[in-house]
C-alpha cells in the first residue's frame, strides 16, 4: 500500500513537482480542498504526511492525525500550525524558509516606488480624462529620504541591499533578534522601534508574525511617523492595526501606504481600505513568480521525502 501525502488546500492547478519527487518514497498525492474542521479530521485521518497551505492547523485537528509524520508548510511562515501539539504528537513540522526572497524585494521596491510618484493615483485620473496631475498627487524626491525597514531578514536585507542604490541617507533597522553588529556590518543603523517610526520616511515591514508582532503598527505607533511617511507591509497583515491604519489615512497621520498583505483576505467589498485614495493594494502576490512557486512545490515536497526515508526535514520547525 502506498503511503498517503494529503495536500490540505488545493492553491495549485498542477502537482506534478511534488508527485514526482514523492515517487521516490512510494507516495501517493491526494488533493484535498478542505474549508472545515470536520471534513479535515475525516480527510486526513489516513495521512502518512500532510502537505500544508493556508488552512488552520489547528491543536484539535493535529490530535487527531494518527498516522501522520510530518506536516511541511508551503511557505515561510507557520502561524497557521499548532508546533506545540504537532511536537507533542511526535509529527515534524516543516516549512520552505527561502524560495521567494527575490520576488518579494522586488514587489516591496515596486509598491515603495509606486507609492512615492503616485503611479496608480495617476494612471486612474489619466484614464478619466485627468492630466497635469500636480496639484492632487504632489510628490517629493526620494534622494536624501530616510528608510526604515522592520524586521532584518533575509528579505528585509534584500530591499535594503536595492534599495541603497537609491541616494536615501540611511537605513534604520528594528530587529531585536539581529546582533547590532551584523546590522551595521551590512550598511544599516539598529535602532528602537520608536525611533525608526520617527525618524523614517518610508517604513517597510518584513518580520514574522508572532504574539509579539501582532498588531505592533497601531494607532500609538503610527502617531509617530512623518505626515507624508509612506508604510509598505509585504509580510503579514495582521502586524498591522487594520483598523487603525484606515483612521491615520483618512486624518492624514501618515500619507500613504502600500499593502500585499491584509487582516481579512481578500477584503470584503465594503472594506473601508477600498475606499482610501491614498493607498495601493496588491493581492498577496509579493511571493508569486512562476520560478518561486516552482520552487517552493519542490522543497516543501523534499522536507516529506526526507521524513518518509527516516531522517529530519531539510528545513525543520521542531524537533521530534
Amino acid at each position: 500500500m502506498k503511503t498517503q501525502v494529503y495536500v490540505t488546500d488545493d492553491r495549485y492547478r498542477d502537482y506534478s513537482i511534488e508527485r514526482e519527487i514523492l515517487a521516490e518514497a512510494n507516495a501517493e498525492v491526494v488533493v484535498c480542498d478542505l474549508h472545515d474542521q470536520a471534513a479535515a479530521k475525516e480527510r486526513l485521518a489516513k495521512a502518512d504526511a500532510v502537505l500544508l497551505n493556508l488552512f488552520d492547523m489547528n491543536r484539535d485537528i493535529i490530535s487527531s492525525l494518527k498516522n501522520c509524520r510530518v506536516i511541511s508548510r508551503y511557505g515561510v511562515g507557520i502561524d497557521n500550525v499548532d508546533v506545540a501539539a504537532a511536537t507533542k504528537a511526535g509529527i515534524w513540522v516543516a516549512r520552505v524558509p527561502s524560495y521567494c526572497v527575490d520576488e518579494v524585494a522586488v514587489h516591496t521596491v515596486g509598491l515603495l516606488l509606486a507609492a512615492i510618484r503616485r503611479i496608480p493615483a495617476r494612471d486612474r485620473s489619466v484614464r478619466a480624462g485627468g492630466w497635469n496631475l500636480q496639484d492632487s498627487q504632489k510628490a517629493h524626491r526620494m534622494a536624501g529620504r530616510r528608510l526604515g525597514i522592520i524586521g532584518f531578514g533575509a528579505v528585509g536585507r534584500e530591499v535594503h541591499k536595492r534599495l541603497s542604490t537609491f541616494q536615501l541617507t540611511e537605513t534604520l533597522v528594528y530587529d531585536p533578534s539581529k546582533d547590532p553588529d551584523f546590522v551595521r556590518e551590512a550598511g544599516a543603523e539598529p535602532v528602537p522601534l520608536e525611533t525608526l517610526l520617527a525618524e523614517s520616511d518610508y517604513v517597510s515591514i518584513h518580520a514574522p508574525l508572532s504574539d509579539a508582532t501582532t498588531g505592533l503598527i497601531n494607532r500609538e505607533k503610527l502617531a509617530l511617523m512623518k505626515p507624508e511617511a509612506i508604510l509598505v507591509n509585504t509580510a503579514r497583515g495582521k502586524i498591522v492595526n487594520q483598523t487603525d491604519l484606515v483612521e491615520a489615512l483618512r486624518n492624514g497621520v501618515i500619507g500613504y501606504a502600500a499593502l500585499d498583505v491584509l487582516d481579512s483576505e481578500p477584503p470584503a467589498p465594503d472594506d473601508p481600505l477600498l475606499s482610501l485614495d491614498n493607498i495601493i493594494l496588491s493581492d498577496h502576490c509579493a511571493y508569486y513568480s512562476e520560478q518561486s512557486i516552482a520552487e517552493l512545490k519542490a522543497k516543501a515536497a523534499y522536507n516529506i521525502l526526507e521524513v518518509l526515508k527516516g531522517r529530519s526535514p531539510v528545513y525543520p520547525v521542531n524537533a521530534v
